[in-house]
Parts: C-alpha cells; sequence; structure tokens
C-alpha cells in the first residue's frame, strides 16, 4: 500500500475517533447529570480518554510510516506499538478512577440515587454510535495494517459493552435496585482493565518482534521457492515491527551455478517476496549451495 493511502486510512479514523468521542463525551456528561447515573458520568469519563488516545494512535501512526533512515535503517515501525503501550496507561488511569468512584458509592456511603429513565435513552445512543465507531476504525487499521489504529479501534469497542451494561443497569434500577448503577459502574472499569491488558500485551509483542502468524513464514517459504532454480528455502527469520516486517532467508541453488546467475536470482527471490507479501517491506536472501549441510548457528569456518 502506497504511503499516501495509508496516510488518508490513518486520518480517517482519527477524525472517526475524535469527532464520536466528543458528541459521546458531552452528551454521557450531560444526560448523567441531569438523569443522577454515575455509571453514565463514569462512561463519559471513559470517552474522554478516548479522544486523547485518538490522538495518540494517529501520533503513533504517523512516526511509524516515516520511512527508514541512517539512524533507523529498519524503519519507525516499533512507534505506533509505543503509541499502543501509551494507550494503555490511559486506559489504566480511567479504569482507576471509575473503580474507585464505585467502591465508595457502594461501600464508603455515598449517595446512591435511581437513575432517571432519560439515561436509557443515552446508554441505547452509546451502544449504536460505539458499534459503527469501533468496527469502522478496526476496519480502517486492518487496511492500513496499523496496530496503532487496531489498538485504538479495539479501545472503541470496550464502550460498546459498558453501554450496553448502563443501558441493562439503569433499566433494572427503576425496580428499586440504585446501587446496580454503581455494580455496573465497577463492572466498566474492570473490562477497560481487561482491555488495557490485551492492548498491552499485543503491542509488547509487536515490540518483542513475535511473529503474527506461522502462516507468514509459509507464505514466504512458498512464494520464495516459487522462483526458478530456487531448489528450496530455509532459515527464515522475521523481524515484526506491527505494521510491517523485513526478513531474511537461505535460498539454495545449484552448485555449479556462477556467482553472477546466483546473484540475479537472489534478486529476483527478495523482489518478489517484497511484491507479493504486503506486509514485507525488506528481504535479504542468502544463497547456500544445494546439498551442503552445516550448522547455520557457526561460523562458516567452523
Amino acid at each position: 500500500m502506497e504511503r499516501e493511502e495509508r496516510d488518508k486510512l490513518g486520518k480517517r479514523a482519527v477524525y472517526v475517533g475524535i469527532i464520536g468521542n466528543i458528541f459521546l463525551t458531552v452528551f454521557n456528561i450531560v444526560v448523567g447529570i441531569f438523569s443522577g447515573s454515575y455509571a453514565l458520568i463514569s462512561e463519559g469519563a471513559h470517552t474522554i480518554s478516548d479522544i486523547t488516545t485518538s490522538i495518540i494512535a494517529y501520533i503513533g501512526f504517523k512516526i511509524g510510516s516515516k520511512p527508514a533512515d541512517e539512524e533507523h535503517p529498519l524503519g519507525h515501525g516499533r512507534a505506533e506499538a509505543i503509541s499502543g503501550l501509551i494507550i494503555v496507561v490511559f486506559l489504566a488511569l480511567i479504569a482507576y478512577e471509575i473503580v474507585k468512584g464505585a467502591f465508595d458509592r457502594l461501600f464508603f456511603g455515598a449517595a446512591l440515587t435511581i437513575p432517571d429513565p432519560l439515561a436509557v435513552v443515552m446508554a441505547f445512543i452509546g451502544v449504536v454510535t460505539n458499534y459503527i465507531m469501533s468496527q469502522y476504525i478496526i476496519k480502517l487499521g486492518k487496511r492500513a495494517n496499523s496496530p496503532a489504529i487496531i489498538a485504538d479501534g479495539k479501545h472503541q469497542r470496550v464502550d460498546i459493552l459498558s453501554s450496553l451494561a448502563i443501558l441493562i443497569g439503569v433499566l433494572i434500577s427503576q425496580y428499586g435496585y440504585p446501587q446496580l448503577d454503581s455494580i455496573i459502574a465497577l463492572m466498566i472499569g474492570l473490562l477497560i482493565v481487561k482491555t488495557a491488558f490485551e492492548v498491552a500485551r499485543e503491542n509488547l509483542d509487536a515490540i518483542m518482534g513475535k511473529v503474527p502468524s506461522e502462516d507468514l513464514v509459509d507464505d514466504i517459504i512458498k512464494v520464495s521457492n516459487s522462483v526458478s532454480q530456487v531448489c528450496g528455502t530455509h532459515d527464515v527469520r522475521v523481524n515484526y515491527f506491527g505494521s510491517y516486517a523485513t526478513v531474511t532467508l537461505h535460498i539454495e541453488l545449484q552448485p555449479n551455478m556462477s556467482l553472477e546467475e546466483s546473484h540475479k536470482i537472489v534478486h529476483l527471490v527478495q523482489k518478489k517476496i517484497v511484491d507479493e507479501i504486503g506486509v514485507v517491506q525488506g528481504v535479504t536472501a542468502h544463497a547456500c549451495p544445494l546439498g551442503l549441510k552445516y550448522n547455520h548457528s557457526q561460523q562458516l569456518d567452523k
């Protein structure tokens, strides 16, 4: 995918996240105050963080899209995973505030009130809006192959469940269970903690270079072996950056092949892998004589 097209997808994702969450923040807090729903006010506080995380995701996306340079010869891709971890910090802070407020109301004498039915309307709007936003942002993130945008979309997806929980809690609290509203708020806080853990794990995997799937390695071998005169491919290593990957591999060629011929085939393999496997942006191939047995972990002179 061209850099310009990827930038457009990133901008679209951040605009959707910011505009949608400004709407939800204002209405959640206003309706929460007027209806007396602490859960709805908590959700409003959470959506304030969504605006910030959308901006952070886009900053990470922009830095990660920068081309390689002398100081960063493999590119800046890990910036997206780092921005994902910053999002985790915001999630943890919001979760702490929500859980603390819910505990105060449930166990330390804070006033409990039955929310006004108006909160039901806002909770329903929240479910629909968050569903549309999260699905769209995750879709854009996958098209752009951006861990930062996907993390932001998954962050938004938490709000679907929390708005649904608020909807159910407000309905049930009308029958004389005011404590249920605070219990729902507590559940929202714990749900945010769960999301923070999942996002942290995914982005730490990207920073540590974990290969997203064995299928990627299989695809690389398949494409490499499809090049004429390549007799086999082995010792494939993928350096995964979250939004893209670089690859090193060994290809097996006939022992009597000239240096010029093997050089040409090496470049054909490198180009074909980059052309056919979208996530791969750079390949280094090493030619091995077919039938030669040696330990790849040792130097050849040993």
